[in-house]
C-alpha cells in the first residue's frame, strides 16, 4: 500500500510561515516595500523519491541521536507559540478547555520527566489563561519564563559547583 503524498506537517509549517509573514524587517515600510520578506520560509514541496519503508527508517533511527532537551524543549516552545498565535479572540468553551487539557497532557507526556514535573508545579500555581488569543499568548510568554528563570539558575548553580 502506498503511503499518502500528504505532508503531516504541512498544517505547522504554512502557520509558522504565516505567522513569520506578520514579522515585518522594516515595520514602517509599506507591504508592497520588496525589501520586505519572511523572516522564514517553508516549503511545502513534496520530496522527489518516495519515502523509504518502514525497515529502513528502523535501522536509521537506532543510528541516530536522540534529540537532546535543549532540541525538545525549543521544537515544543516553537509549536506552543504558533498555536496561541492561532488561538481564536473569541474561544469556544471547547478550545478553552482543549488549551488547558493540551498544557496538563503536556506536562503528564513531556519526553523529558523533570520538566514534565516542574511543568505540572508551573501549572498548579500559573493555571491556563485562554480566555482570548492575547490572553493565551501572555500567559504563555509568562509561563515560559518562569521555565527560562529555573533554567538559569540550574546552569548558573552547576557553574559553581564546577569552580569550587
Amino acid at each position: 500500500m502506498p503511503l499518502p503524498s500528504w505532508n503531516p506537517l504541512a498544517p505547522v509549517f504554512q502557520t509558522v510561515a504565516a505567522f513569520s509573514r506578520q514579522l515585518l524587517i522594516a515595520p514602517e515600510a509599506s507591504p508592497e516595500d520588496h525589501r520586505l520578506r519572511p523572516l522564514l520560509s517553508v516549503s511545502l514541496s513534496l520530496p522527489a523519491a518516495p519515502p523509504p519503508p518502514p525497515e529502513v527508517l528502523k535501522e536509521k533511527d537506532a543510528n541516530a541521536a536522540p534529540l537532546t532537551k535543549e532540541e525538545v524543549g525549543r521544537a515544543t516552545w516553537m509549536l506552543l507559540h504558533t498555536i496561541a498565535a492561532q488561538f481564536p479572540d473569541e474561544p469556544t468553551r471547547q478550545q478553552k478547555r482543549d488549551a488547558k487539557e493540551l498544557m496538563h497532557i503536556i506536562s503528564r507526556l513531556y519526553p523529558c520527566k523533570e520538566c514534565a514535573e516542574h511543568f505540572k508545579e508551573v501549572l498548579k500555581t500559573n493555571p491556563v489563561q485562554a480566555g482570548s488569543q492575547a490572553e493565551f499568548s501572555q500567559w504563555l510568554c509568562y509561563v515560559h519564563n518562569v521555565v527560562n528563570r529555573r533554567i538559569i539558575r540550574k546552569i548558573r548553580s552547576q557553574g559553581q559547583k564546577e569552580e569550587n
